[in-house]
């Protein structure tokens, strides 16, 4: 969860200036937390409180229209911010990679892979119930819950392409043509790849830059699932706070408390 925020936060300002090299600041004045990390803490919330289903599904929408109207700002894409100020919001079949950015809390809830998929169906349906916003969710939620669970890269890569995408492009070939994508299929087997082929929590965060693209959104992904496999290093969970105002930083405290 704490990877996804960092990654879209050093992501932020490549959104629209795509960048294709790993050689970047990590950090600058201008970073700060978009859409991205803002639905993740309100998935966080929904996902730390809930013992139903159903209560699940009704907190997930409770929190992100609260979430979302306290940061108005955040970048929300069109549908998703008339979405937030619905009295009674229904989904949308949205196909977008929303539903894969903000679905690390239920591969850190759950205790096996089978209910990690089953929170991340519950969250992700109340906009994103087109089948590659389901499908998108699901391969994130799925690489992350491996990562945390001991698996390798290879095991990872393998059931990646059993059940969900193909990763049979390197980085180096995707970032020849690659250009702006908000389609789950077009951003999260990107943002797999970027994490298969990285050395580090913060290369892999590179990598999925490096690319171009939906820079924070590609960084949010790959950045969950890097968290899992290598852990955050300390210097950078702690710049990471001054990204973050009081509120944001008591919801990931506590939902990490709860685990």
């Amino acid at each position: 969860m704490l990877g996804a925020i960092i990654g879209d936060t050093v992501g932020s300002v490549y959104e629209f200036n795509n960048i294709k090299t790993k050689e970047f600041p990590f950090f600058t004045s201008k970073n700060h937390l978009t859409d991205d990390s803002i639905m993740t803490l309100a998935v966080a919330k929904a996902v730390q409180e809930a013992n139903t289903e159903d209560e699940l599904s009704r907190l997930t929408v409770k929190y992100m229209q609260e979430l979302g109207n306290k940061y108005p700002n955040a970048g929300y894409g069109g549908r998703f911010r008339l979405w937030l100020r619905t009295d009674n919001p229904q989904p949308y079949n949205s196909w977008g990679n929303g539903s894969a950015m903000r679905v690390s809390p239920c591969a850190l809830k759950a205790k096996t892979l089978e209910a990690a998929l089953q929170l991340s169906d519950i969250v992700t349906e109340v906009t994103h119930n087109h089948p590659e916003g389901i499908k998108g969710a699901r391969a994130t939620t799925a690489a992350i819950f491996l990562a945390r669970t001991g698996h390798s890269k290879e095991e990872i890569k393998e059931h990646i392409e059993n059940n969900y995408y193909k990763l049979n492009k390197s980085l180096d070939e995707i970032r020849l043509t690659y250009s702006f994508d908000v389609s789950c299929q077009g951003t999260v087997p990107q943002a797999i790849q970027a994490f298969l082929e990285s050395e580090s929590f913060e290369d892999a965060i590179r990598n999925a830059i490096s690319i171009g693209g939906d820079s924070d959104t590609l960084a949010a992904i790959t950045g969950a699932i890097a968290e899992q496999y290598y852990t955050i290093p300390k210097n950078i969970q702690d710049e990471i706070k001054s990204y973050m105002d009081k509120y944001q930083q008591e919801i990931v405290s506590n939902f990490y408390k709860s685990l």
